[in-house]
């Protein structure tokens, strides 16, 4: 973690908070929680934040302690070049055990960063937009940290606050994101993400477990005038009950991540949920970004492996396990990796 990650849709990791929890099935087979395993040994990075079994042994599973890592506070401040950062890749910031003081070091450090993207993303978008939905100036609580911490930020002056960086809130550098797996999940996340201040608020659909569907309510805008939704390219109502104002619409999803699980005991992700996924983000003008196929193949994925695998894809009718790295990341033999273009 750190500068460099393989998450293929960001370009860095950044970890000031430690630690985690299960909340939903799609935990269950949690990457951070393994890369925590292996180094939550005595004096290592992750010591006391896995579960301890009743034979005294540690467990590849979070416990639900949470740990804010001063040192790594101000990583992105030293990174010049512009970049796309996952925040919190073995966290949650917004977990009950976070404190609000925490996340506003964290935020005031997105906001001194203007030349970064942040990307959040949360199964706990309750607790988001309880924290985010009241806040103001952003730049006046970066000020209040740096005032708060003068000794550690002393670098830190005037002229590198100010610059891009005008107070507006949301900050436009920070996207907003909640992870899903199923349609339960979407149906008790999604409204609430799209509730909260964002420049960009985005679903990642990773684990997929289920057909999972996301148009009309949350792709395609709808005019709060009349009630009719809209598909690409809409920039005012032309209804006759709205006499040609364009009323308020409401906020629509800006992006949309899918992938399916890999590591020991992944769960097998059907070819036809993530090309439904794909079809109605297509159809919304919504960008799409498939991130992997995990441990398993899709039984309808023509062209993506050649030879006997497709023989045997096409015989059994059935995902067949083939390891991450031959399972690839083509969707009907191409790739799809769109991001969604933000006006600064």
């Amino acid at each position: 973690m750190g500068s460099k990650t393989g998450i293929e849709w960001t370009d860095s990791t950044w970890n000031p908070i430690r630690g985690c929890s299960r909340v939903s099935r799609g935990c269950e087979h949690c990457y951070a929680e393994s890369d925590a395993y292996r180094f939550s040994g005595h004096g290592m990075s992750y010591e006391g934040l896995v579960r301890i079994g009743a034979d005294g042994e540690r467990k590849p599973q979070w416990n639900g302690v949470v740990r804010f890592v001063e040192e790594h506070l101000l990583d992105p401040l030293k990174w010049k070049k512009p970049r796309r950062v996952f925040v919190n890749s073995m966290s949650d910031l917004f977990h009950v055990n976070v404190k609000d003081e925490w996340i506003d070091r964290i935020f005031a450090v997105m906001a001194l960063c203007p030349q970064h993207t942040f990307q959040v993303l949360t199964k706990r978008p309750e607790r988001m937009l309880e924290y985010l939905a009241p806040k103001g100036n952003n730049l006046r609580i970066a000020r209040n940290i740096i005032a708060r911490n003068a000794v550690q930020m002393q670098h830190l002056t005037k002229s590198a606050i100010d610059p891009r960086s005008d107070g507006s809130w949301p900050l436009p550098n920070v996207w907003l994101g909640v992870s899903v797996e199923d349609q339960a999940t979407a149906d008790e996340r999604i409204p609430l993400l799209l509730k909260t201040p964002a420049a960009v608020r985005f679903v990642s659909a990773e684990p997929l477990l289920e057909e999972l569907l996301l148009e009309m309510d949350w792709l395609f805008p709808v005019c709060r005038g009349c009630g009719t939704y809209y598909r690409q390219g809409w920039t005012e109502c032309e209804s006759p009950e709205c006499d040609g104002i364009d009323p308020w619409k409401n906020p629509v999803l800006d992006w949309v991540i899918c992938g399916g699980e890999s590591g020991h005991g992944a769960r097998p992700m059907r070819a036809a949920w993530a090309q439904d996924l794909r079809d109605q983000c297509l159809d919304a003008g919504t960008p799409f970004f498939f991130k992997q196929w995990g441990e398993w193949l899709g039984e309808c994925q023509d062209g993506a492996i050649p030879g006997d695998w497709m023989r045997v894809l096409n015989a059994n009718h059935q995902p067949i396990r083939v390891g991450k790295k031959k399972a690839g990341a083509l969707l009907d033999g191409a790739e799809w990796r769109q991001f969604p273009e933000v006006q600064r």
